[in-house]
């Protein structure tokens, strides 16, 4: 392996892109850009995309560089969602081997490919340093396209239920050609319509800043339209640093993560647990049940495939 292709390249601004650079890193080889001159002249190329991110028009140049890869130019997948499109379709038969974002994903294509390989997407925050602790707080961070209101309805009734007073603290990122002014206000008039003055909006954190409101918070929410998947990287962030998540469960979601031991499903969810040694229970058991979803068995998971001939 050479190279990772990408199509959204700035990290700050995709996710997609952020795991891109972090795996590039960590493999050390170089991240660039599948419609460069570069991406022509990788021989071991791992194409790492998600082609829904894709316009029409680029997807017809995905096709074209597809079409001009010559027989001694091998690619390997990364994919972060699967729609079964055409071009999908091409990819997968194209491909000498596919690493797959979660069990979803392995299950759908495992029939369909010879080297299908269930992977997932690490926690990828760089920059960790502490801040002082603050109050109790619930604190939430990801793309505000991706913005889920209607399970913060549930958390409203859950945390007036304990009694207690509350902040919620609300961190957000605009995907690579989304709109500013749309999806920002969006995201934060919904928010402020379920919580009211409640809401603290912080707008675009560092990873440091991020850093420490994870492990200053009381929860981490991060809610998902089925379930949380193995390339949650919110998720996999908050649960690496011994954040107490609650997010939603389904059969997909990684079967380490259990309601109760070192996540909360708020479909489950009678009362939220406060006393401070429980919180501090399902932290930790978090942080060890994302060890499994690490960078390191991600790594030795690629290399032991890449290394091995016939693989």
């Amino acid at each position: 392996m050479d190279c990772i292709l990408g199509y959204h390249l700035q990290p700050f601004t995709c996710g997609i892109a952020r795991f891109n650079h972090a795996l590039g890193e960590k493999l050390a080889i170089p991240v660039v850009s599948l419609f460069s001159e570069e991406a022509d002249e990788c021989r071991h190329a791992l194409l790492s995309i998600k082609l829904s991110e894709f316009t029409d028009k680029d997807t017809g140049r995905l096709e074209a560089f597809i079409a001009s890869r010559d027989a001694t130019q091998t690619i390997d997948l990364f994919l972060h969602d699967y729609s079964d499109t055409p071009t999908e379709r091409r990819l997968i038969a194209l491909a000498s081997r596919i690493y797959v974002g979660n069990a979803q994903m392995a299950r759908i294509l495992g029939p369909r490919h010879p080297r299908v390989i269930e992977a997932w997407c690490p926690g990828t925050l760089i920059d960790a340093h502490a801040f002082p602790q603050t109050e109790i707080s619930v604190f939430s961070f990801g793309m505000a396209h991706k913005m889920r209101a209607e399970r913060y309805y549930r958390l409203r009734e859950l945390l007036e239920a304990t009694g207690k007073s509350y902040g919620i603290y609300l961190s957000t990122a605009l995907h690579e050609g989304t709109d500013f002014a749309g999806s920002f206000m969006t995201a934060f008039e919904e928010m402020t319509e379920i919580f009211g003055q409640r809401v603290n909006f912080l707008g675009f954190l560092s990873d440091a800043a991020v850093f420490n409101y994870l492990n200053s918070c009381t929860y981490f929410t991060a809610f998902f339209p089925q379930g949380v998947r193995a390339n949650n990287t919110s998720v996999q962030t908050a649960m690496q640093c011994g954040s107490v998540v609650i997010s939603n469960l389904d059969a997909d979601s990684p079967p380490e993560y259990l309601h109760g031991v070192n996540i909360l499903d708020i479909d489950k969810l009678d009362a939220l647990p406060t006393d401070a040694n429980d919180l501090g229970k399902l932290g930790e058991a978090a942080r060890q049940a994302a060890l499994i979803y690490g960078w390191d068995p991600l790594v030795e998971l690629i290399r032991s495939h890449t290394e091995t001939p016939g693989n």
